[in-house]
């Protein structure tokens, strides 16, 4: 064991898969969870230590967040990181305490890098979350600055994401359309069966019994057949009940992880969006190239519109649309995208004001054909205080975009139209 511990804390790299796991030497080592700031920081090797210092990133917003930061430093020096759990803990994260940089981050990015730097691309793609992670560490701008005065140390590792497998994510509504296909499937070839049933009868009249037994079967059949599409039925109702209403909209917060040019648009963006979700980033394609420079789209907490049905821009689907506001003299007066309240979080709920609407609930996806979103969204506008709203064109009542924590806002324009 001490020969383990030596060989991991002076070649300083990430255990391989079959050593105990993160969660079980944190167990075994109870002073991990105890250290302070200081004290991990002191355990690391003094480049990695260099490197987290000159960074000044956050040491924790709270108590618990710093006692977190101070775990992960002592588990960075330890070497008590195993690739395949940081992948797992990565999937629905930004950043591995939080949703802020700290130096946690710093520290595990530092210690990634003499792994990532010399991994073969197909190596990389095993663990897709901490490739982005990675990735998206090392663009910090603070980051950048340390590593840049520690170079050649830190140099920045390319990744070629286009080439990388894409992720594949499914929609919910697809799926449910899937199982009703199956259950039609299933009540389809009983209705085929009976009807021949019923024609070779037909051609055999002297079988009396067999032909009183028919039309019952054929009952049965149809009975079965209205039992097992009923279900379906009903659910669409449910779903698609009504007129439509802007409740039906499922908005969250979200957060850009990674962004870049569509390869094959100019003017498209492909962005990973965090949305708190289990599945990891979602895969968002946006047509605002010509509008917002692609640093002001890095790191971006946005408002995100989840439930409309994924949809193929050039060859890459996209699995949400961002809400972003045009000025009222168009796009050539400019486009912005719409903030949440400081303080969001990835995946938070976003809403409307008003009784019928702050608590119910929106559909899981809504249907192409009902137009729904084409119908609410010409009401979407920003008031004279620059807050995003809805404004009903019937009662002309004002119901104002928000989350629990405050109302959602474009920082310029008054007026303005959102999609």
């Amino acid at each position: 064991m001490n020969t383990l511990t030596r060989i991991t804390r002076s070649q300083f790299y990430l255990l391989i898969p079959h050593r105990l796991s993160t969660r079980l030497i944190a167990r075994l080592n109870p002073l991990a969870r105890a250290m302070s700031y200081e004290s991990s920081l002191s355990r690391l090797p003094s480049l990695l230590k260099d490197l987290v210092v000159t960074s000044q990133t956050d040491v924790g917003k709270t108590e618990a967040d710093k006692a977190e930061v101070a775990q992960w430093i002592e588990k960075v020096a330890e070497g008590e990181v195993a690739l395949p759990d940081l992948e797992t803990q990565l999937i629905p994260r930004t950043y591995i305490v939080s949703n802020y940089l700290t130096a946690a981050d710093v520290a595990l990015y530092g210690a990634l890098h003499p792994v990532f730097s010399q991994l073969q691309p197909a190596q990389l793609y095993s663990t897709p979350a901490v490739m982005r992670y990675f990735d998206h560490i090392q663009t910090r701008p603070s980051v950048l600055a340390a590593a840049s005065a520690l170079s050649p140390a830190f140099s920045s590792v390319s990744f070629d994401l286009a080439s990388a497998p894409p992720i594949e994510r499914k929609a919910d509504a697809p799926k449910k359309k899937e199982k009703a296909a199956a259950v039609a499937e299933q009540v389809e070839p009983t209705a085929v069966a009976v009807s021949k049933e019923e024609k070779s009868s037909e051609d055999k009249p002297k079988e009396k019994k067999e032909k009183k037994k028919d039309p019952a079967a054929a009952d049965n059949g149809g009975k079965k057949k209205e039992k097992a599409s009923a279900p379906a039925s009903s659910k669409a109702v449910t779903e698609d009940a009504g007129e439509p209403m802007p409740s039906m909209i499922d908005m969250r917060i979200g957060h850009i992880v990674d962004v870049k040019k569509h390869p094959e648009a100019d003017s498209l963006y492909i962005e990973q969006i965090d949305l708190g979700e289990e599945t990891g980033p979602r895969t968002v394609v946006s047509g605002l190239v010509n509008y917002i420079p692609i640093e002001e789209m890095r790191d971006k907490y946005l408002v995100c519109i989840c439930n409309l049905k994924p949809a193929n821009m050039r060859g890459v689907k996209s699995f949400a649309m961002v809400l972003a506001a045009t000025s009222k003299d168009g796009k050539d007066g400019g486009v912005e995208l719409i903030q949440p309240p400081p303080g969001s979080k990835p995946g938070e709920r976003v809403y409307f004001e008003g009784p019928d609407y702050e608590s119910a609930q929106p559909l899981t996806q809504m249907n192409p054909k009902k137009k729904i979103f084409e119908t609410i969204q010409p009401g979407f506008t920003t008031l004279d205080t620059k807050e995003a709203a809805w404004i009903n064109p019937v009662t002309k009542s004002v119901h104002r975009i928000r989350t629990k924590d405050g109302i959602c806002v474009a920082p310029n324009f008054v007026g303005a139209s959102l999609s």
